[in-house]
C-alpha cells in the first residue's frame, strides 16, 4: 500500500501551509531522512523529510500551492515491488461507493438511543493528529522493517513490533503479521487532548472584514495588498487574545539614570568587538527576577487550572517585515546581562532572515515589547498567549521630576504590565511592578 507523506505540523499553533517547493520528482528514490520538500510556515521555511524508503509515486500537492492543512497528504511513496496501479487502487479503496440506482433501497434497522450490549464497537478511523504522531514513531522505531500501516495498527494496539515476525519481503512487517497477533481486533484509540488545548477548544471564529464597497471605502482609492502567512496569523492570534483574555494595564515611570550610566561603564570594559549591553537587555534581566520574586505572575490560563511556571522563559518581540517574531531567553532568570546580549543579538539578527527554529520562538512564560527606540512615550501591549502577562516599554526621555520637595531633571522611562486577569489579579501585578521598576531604578541589585 502507497505510504502517505503528510503535512507537518511545525509548530502547535500552525493550522495550515504554503508548499513552497518539491525537491524530488516523480518516480525518484527516497531513503528514510532524505528532504523531498520545503514547506513555508507562518514564521519560517523547513524542510520535509520522507519518514520511509521507496519511490515517488505521486505528488499530490503543486509547489506553490497555499493553505495546505495540517496532515493532509501531499505526496504518496511506493513501497518495494509496487508499481503505479497501487496508487489507483488505493484511491479506488479511499473512494466512496457510489449510490445504489435502485429507486427501493434496502430496508435499514431503526436507529436506537440504547447501545446493543453485545455488539463489537466498529473500528473507527484514526483522526488526522493520530496519522501525524504515528509517522513520528515510525521515525524513532526505524530499526525494524515494517510498512507504515502496520506500524499504526501496532501503536493502536500495543504492540511491541519487535515482538513480531515479518512475513513481507527481507521479514518486513506487514498488516496481516499485526492482525494475526490481534486476532484481527485492531481498535484505534481514541485521541486526547492536553489540557491546555482543551481549554482553549472553545474559540471564538476569526471572521473576515467587510469588503471596501460595505465600509464607503470608493473603488480605485485604495490598492490590495495581499497578506502573507506571518500577517494573518498575527491578526488570528491578536483578534483572539483580545477577546478571549482579560486585560487590565499598569503603568509605571521608572528613573534609568543610574541604570544608563552603569550600561556605559559595563560596555566600556568590553573588549573590542565584545558584547555591547542594550538598556533592554536590562529589562530582560529585571522582569526574569521580579518573576522569580512574584511567581504569581509567571503562570498560563489553563481552563480550571493556572499551570505555575519553574523558570522565566522571557519572549522578546523584534519586527520583522510584514510581522514579528519572538524568540525566547529560556531560563532568563539564571543568565547575566552578557549572555542575554549576545542570544538576543543572534536572535535578532536570524528572525529578520526568518532562519529561527520553531522551538526557538514556541512557548515561554511572559513577553516584552520595546518601542523606545521609535521614540514611543507609553503604550499597552497585547498579552501573547498563553503567557500571563506581556510588559510594554517605552522611551527613556529627560523629564521634569519632584525629589525631597524640589524640581529637578531625570531620565524617566514609561513602563506598562498588561495582565491576564484570569491567572493574577491587580494586587499581584502591582506587587510585580515594584519590585521589576526597583531592579531598574537600583541595577547593580540585579548583580547580586
Amino acid at each position: 500500500m502507497p505510504i502517505p507523506i503528510l503535512m507537518p505540523a511545525l509548530s502547535p499553533t500552525m493550522e495550515e501551509g504554503t508548499l513552497a517547493k518539491w525537491l524530488v520528482k516523480e518516480g525518484d528514490t527516497v531513503e528514510s531522512g532524505d528532504v523531498v520538500a520545503e514547506i513555508e510556515t507562518d514564521k519560517a521555511t523547513m524542510e520535509v523529510e520522507a519518514v520511509d524508503e521507496g519511490t515517488v509515486g505521486k505528488l499530490l500537492v503543486a509547489e506553490g500551492t497555499e493553505g495546505v492543512k495540517v496532515n493532509a497528504e501531499i505526496a504518496l511513496i511506493l513501497e518495494e515491488g509496487e508499481d503505479a496501479g497501487a496508487i489507483e487502487t488505493a484511491s479506488s479503496q479511499d473512494s466512496p461507493a457510489p449510490a445504489k440506482a435502485d429507486p427501493s433501497p434496502e430496508p435499514q434497522p431503526a436507529p436506537s438511543s440504547q447501545p446493543e450490549p453485545s455488539a463489537a464497537p466498529k473500528p473507527s478511523p484514526a483522526p488526522a493528529a493520530a496519522k501525524a504522531q504515528d509517522v513520528k514513531a515510525a521515525v524513532s522505531d526505524s530499526r525494524v522493517k515494517a510498512s507504515p500501516l502496520a506500524r499504526r495498527l501496532a501503536a493502536q494496539a500495543g504492540i511491541d513490533l519487535a515482538s513480531l515476525n515479518g512475513s513481507g519481503p527481507n521479514g518486513r512487517i506487514i498488516k496481516s503479521d499485526v492482525e494475526a497477533a490481534t486476532d484481527g481486533k485492531v481498535v484505534a484509540a481514541p485521541a486526547t487532548q492536553p489540557a491546555a488545548a482543551q481549554a482553549t477548544a472553545e474559540v471564538i471564529p476569526f471572521s473576515a472584514p467587510a469588503m471596501p464597497q460595505d465600509l464607503g471605502i470608493e473603488a480605485g482609492t485604495y490598492d490590495e495588498v495581499k497578506l502573507d502567512g506571518m500577517r494573518k496569523i498575527v491578526a488570528k492570534r491578536m483578534t483572539e487574545s483580545k477577546q478571549q483574555v482579560p486585560h487590565f494595564p499598569l503603568t509605571v515611570d521608572c528613573e534609568v539614570d543610574k541604570l544608563l550610566a552603569m550600561r556605559k561603564e559595563l560596555n566600556a570594559r568590553a573588549e573590542e568587538g565584545g558584547y555591547k549591553i542594550s538598556v533592554n537587555d536590562f529589562v530582560i534581566r529585571a522582569s526574569a527576577l521580579a518573576l522569580k520574586k512574584v511567581p504569581g505572575l509567571n503562570a498560563s490560563f489553563a481552563g480550571d487550572k493556572a499551570l505555575m511556571h519553574h523558570h522565566a522563559d522571557i519572549a522578546v518581540a523584534v519586527a520583522v517585515d510584514g510581522g514579528l517574531f519572538t524568540p525566547i531567553i529560556w531560563k532568563a532568570e539564571t543568565k547575566g546581562l552578557q549572555t542575554i546580549s549576545e542570544e538576543m543579538k543572534d536572535f535578532a539578527g536570524r528572525a529578520r532572515e526568518r532562519k529561527l527554529l520553531p522551538e526557538e520562538y514556541q512557548g515561554g512564560t511572559f513577553s516584552i515589547s520595546n518601542l523606545g527606540m521609535f521614540g514611543v512615550k507609553e503604550f499597552a501591549a497585547v498579552i501573547n498567549q498563553p503567557h500571563g502577562g506581556i510588559l510594554a516599554v517605552g522611551a527613556g526621555e529627560q523629564r521634569p521630576v519632584v525629589k525631597d520637595g524640589a524640581l529637578a531633571i531625570a531620565t524617566v522611562m514609561t513602563c506598562t504590565l498588561s495582565v491576564d486577569h484570569r491567572v493574577a489579579d491587580g494586587a499581584v501585578g502591582a506587587k510585580w511592578m515594584q519590585v521589576f521598576k526597583s531592579y531598574i531604578e537600583d541595577p547593580v541589585t540585579m548583580l547580586l
